[in-house]
């Protein structure tokens, strides 16, 4: 699914499927303030930005175990020093 296929504003099920998700979890990292999401005031259903969601992905890069297990023991030194 390309960018300009996408509506600028998404409902859960649609980040869902953009996701790979389940649309119970988006819901979920929703509330919980997992995804960037909004509420109409009054309004019962999450609302998505297009353009907030692929920030959110881009600025959440994987990190290789070997480079994560580094960073964590060079942290843990660090607190024990």
């Amino acid at each position: 699914m390309a960018n300009e296929d996408l509506p600028p504003i998404l409902d859960a099920a649609q980040v869902a499927d953009l996701l790979g998700m389940n649309v119970q979890m988006v819901r979920r990292y929703a509330r919980e303030g997992r995804l960037p999401a909004y509420k109409l005031p009054g309004g019962r259903t999450f609302k998505f930005f297009r353009d907030d969601l692929f920030q959110f992905i881009r600025a959440h890069p994987v990190v290789p175990e070997s480079e994560e297990e580094a960073e964590k023991s060079d942290r843990a030194e660090a607190e024990t020093d």
